[in-house]
């Protein structure tokens, strides 16, 4: 090691030692003085201290809450700039100052920690300190000793109010089709739906549901490898609330990123007049409580692109850019708003519909959009909310398509006057194997 070396991890230590050296004799000017204007004392996992005032108020604080404070250092190792300074302090929670808003207890403290001392021109620039604070909190009284039986019952009542909070946020994940798990949430009948697909020892979610939601998800994805990454079907404030939460990059197609990274989520074109007077005033404020916020897209998909297996299909009308996931193998479509089994001013499931058209781009070219979906003749139909269509898909999606252009007052019986759910294919209808768009779209 050269004698410069040698000199600077010399001066750091020098400078860890004064620093410490005072604290023992709880002299806060002394350890204020070691200090450099601006630098930061971080409490990791707590809070961050601004020298010279944060540190001079924390440290008068703590002295006054265990006026008998024993400090020693147990062991250093510098290296470059930092030192390590491995310490144990012992003391009474005597006050008369109380420690952290908490009143003094009279309780006998033994405390062990490690602070990494970050060393500049001879001052403190930057400080690390690392505690245990779950078992300060166990010594000061504010948490139960360890095995107690007040801890028991404090934990019972903890894992009862989670197992609660769980039910209401989020289902377990339930396999609906071979790699594909569903996640529901909202309350009080989880009609919103986020699913996981399994991707090369994780999964990619497709849609994020309500921010209510995150936890069920995080947690989900975890069980199952991880999550990878969050493809957004469209970016209302219903399908894209758990995404900001995630921690994971988020994708969806370019002509719905405006949806996505806005404040509003789309709520630029809907138009609430169209919904009955309770609607009107329950679903502005039920929008902004699902919302988890904008979402940074970091990259976009296109129609044909792979995603997990599925490739990726155009539907739009609902939002601008609402893509599907498709799966030639077993012909499973997830479609996002694509249609709707349920009413959305009502909460009742039922038969395949357009989306409502008060939350509509383009209601138009959201019917034309279902019939496109309904030539891939797909055997099974997830949308975003409620239940799959299932059995004859076609029919079922060609029907929604012509039937529910009126008032939804109206759908249930337009569909009992409709022609028969039985119908022969089209002529024109798009060949089982491909998924290519009518031209005009």
């Amino acid at each position: 090691m050269s004698s410069t070396t040698e000199s600077k991890s010399g001066e750091v230590t020098e400078v860890a030692q004064r620093y410490f050296d005072a604290l023992a004799r709880r002299d806060v000017d002394g350890m204020v003085a070691c200090w450099s204007p601006g630098g930061i004392d971080r409490f990791v996992g707590q809070y961050d201290l601004d020298a010279p005032a944060g540190v001079r108020d924390y440290f008068t604080s703590l002295f006054a809450a265990i006026p008998d404070m024993q400090f020693r250092v147990l062991s250093t190792a510098t290296d470059g700039e930092l030192c390590a300074v491995r310490w144990r302090a012992e003391g009474t929670f005597a006050g008369p100052g109380q420690l952290e808003g908490v009143a003094p207890t009279g309780a006998r403290l033994d405390i062990e920690g490690c602070d990494v001392v970050q060393v500049r021109d001879g001052l403190i620039h930057h400080n690390d300190a690392y505690m245990n604070g779950l078992d300060m909190a166990r010594q000061i009284g504010l948490v139960p000793p360890t095995g107690s039986k007040t801890e028991q019952r404090m934990n019972k009542l903890f894992n009862r109010r989670t197992a609660m909070a769980t039910r209401f946020a989020g289902s377990e994940a339930e396999r609906v089709a071979d790699g594909v798990w569903l996640v529901r949430g909202g309350f009080p009948s989880k009609t919103m739906n986020v699913y996981l697909l399994e991707d090369e020892g994780g999964v990619t979610v497709f849609d994020a549901g309500i921010e209510s939601m995150t936890k069920a998800v995080a947690a989900a994805g975890a069980r199952l490898g991880g999550i990878k990454r969050v493809v957004l079907g469209h970016g209302h404030a219903d399908h894209r609330g758990a995404a900001p939460g995630l921690g994971v990059p988020v994708l969806c197609h370019p002509d719905n990123r405006v949806d996505a990274e806005s404040e509003d989520g789309g709520e630029r074109y809907f138009d609430f007049s169209k919904l009955d007077a309770h609607a009107r005033f329950l679903m502005p404020r039920l929008l902004t409580h699902w919302d988890g916020g904008p979402v940074q897209i970091s990259h976009t998909v296109k129609e044909g692109d792979d995603v997990a297996g599925f490739q990726v299909i155009d539907l739009p009308g609902h939002a601008p850019g609402l893509i599907g996931l498709w799966r030639e193998s077993d012909r499973l479509a997830l479609v996002s708003d694509c249609f709707y089994t349920l009413d959305p001013q009502t909460g009742k499931k039922g038969h395949a519909r357009v989306p409502h058209r008060a939350f509509n781009q383009d209601t138009e070219q959201a019917r034309e959009s279902i019939r496109q979906l309904a030539a891939l003749e797909p055997a099974a139909a997830w949308a975003g909310h409620a239940d799959p269509v299932r059995g004859d898909v076609r029919s079922q999606l060609e029907q929604a398509a012509a039937t529910t252009s009126r008032p939804w007052a109206s759908a249930a019986a337009a569909v009992a006057r409709a022609t028969p759910s039985r119908r022969p294919p089209p002529t024109t209808a798009t060949p089982r194997a491909t998924c290519s768009r009518s031209a005009g779209r």
